[in-house]
């Protein structure tokens, strides 16, 4: 389900600035014109989903505004969706379904696309009573009722096809661990970049190993991890660099599993570059490092080797001189500043990299010059 052209939504919102221009972007990523943001204190409450009076303004707002779509920052049920789309006559989508949107435009490989439509399948189940019971209204099928049958129906295709995308995925599992397993055999040290997503992670990729990988302020560029083979100049040593999907706030947990597969390289990855962009404003920063960090925690990925990288610090009005590095936000970290479009730092970073993988094996002093 994409946006058409042109299409224009209404979002609903916390009130916090953040939130505010995270939902945007997200909305604007789905291919939405965001016509007019709406916020409320608590989303989740009444059979809309939102409060009864702000179900009346938004029903003012689609008119007004000509708008075709109202996206509901919180995950809502598909009963209070349906309701607020027959009140308002807009489609109703919500923050989860809003992700998945994107997710499916960006998907490009074969396995980011099956991470998708696993991620789509484990959307759509616990919600497919609701859109059987919408689709069968008026008849009454089976003992218990309204279209109970059909749901049991639906329950099980929509498992049956969990467990045939979960099979087709654990094979490209296998294949991927077969192609670690032989470059441990290599003993080159493998760096996983990780990060918000738009942190510049893709950027430094292709500064790094001179590739043109699609590099995009869209969120959600990169689904699928890539690696390459990184060389140091006046230095013998190698590493294995690879991208993966960036990390976003209050990212439900199944969507967390089904990009497992791809995530996985973190968790195996000698170290982990975790990107963030500095150029916003602290109180930004903090939420998407938090963010991060809860994200890195729940891939069970060893604190003591990420090694955090303020990006975009051509982008701070001292052109990267800036003592940022010293905000208490950054106590437990030893941060490197780079500018991955202008090159700055890089030389700084190779260094941190090289000492953080290759100290335990070799003589100490081999630093890119």
């Amino acid at each position: 389900m994409t946006a058409a052209a042109g299409s224009k939504a209404i979002v609903v919102t916390y009130p916090d600035e953040f939130t505010r221009r995270e939902i945007a972007e997200l909305a604007k990523a789905a291919g939405y014109e965001v016509s007019q943001v709406v916020t409320q204190r608590d989303i989740i409450k009444s059979e809309y989903g939102v409060g009864v009076g702000k179900a009346q303004e938004l029903e003012g707002l689609v008119e007004e505004t000509h708008s075709d779509t109202i996206i509901i920052d919180e995950s809502v049920t598909s009963a209070q969706a349906n309701k607020l789309s027959a009140k308002t006559h807009a489609q109703v989508i919500d923050r989860e379904r809003l992700i998945l949107n994107i997710f499916a435009r960006r998907a490009t490989t074969t396995e980011a696309k099956l991470q998708v439509q696993l991620a789509e399948l484990r959307y759509a189940l616990p919600r497919a009573r609701d859109a059987v019971r919408y689709s069968v209204r008026g008849e009454q099928a089976g003992f218990m009722g309204m279209g109970e049958y059909a749901v049991d129906v639906k329950f099980r295709a929509l498992k049956k096809q969990m467990a045939f995308v979960k099979d087709k995925l654990e094979k490209s599992r296998t294949v991927r661990d077969l192609h670690t397993a032989e470059r441990r055999k290599l003993g080159v040290p493998l760096v996983s970049l990780a990060g918000y997503t738009s942190s510049g992670k893709t950027t430094l990729f292709n500064r790094l190993t001179t590739e043109s990988k699609e590099a995009s302020p869209n969120l959600f560029t990169t689904l699928s991890t890539t690696t390459r083979m990184v060389t140091f100049p006046n230095s013998k040593s190698k590493i294995l660099l690879s991208d993966t999907v960036g990390f976003i706030s209050r990212l439900p947990t199944y969507l967390v599993e089904s990009f497992k597969s791809t995530l996985d390289e973190l968790r195996y990855a000698d170290l982990v570059l975790l990107m963030v962009d500095a150029s916003e404003r602290i109180d930004s920063i903090r939420t998407k490092l938090l963010s991060c960090r809860q994200t890195l925690s729940e891939l069970e990925v060893d604190p003591g080797k990420i090694l955090l990288v303020l990006n975009k610090m051509d982008l701070l009005p001292d052109g990267g001189r800036s003592n940022l590095e010293e905000d208490p936000l950054f106590r437990d970290f030893d941060p490197v500043k780079v500018s991955a479009t202008e090159g700055y730092g890089l030389h700084q970073l190779k260094n941190h990299i090289l000492q953080r993988t290759y100290v335990p094996r070799k003589p100490p002093g081999e630093l890119v010059r």
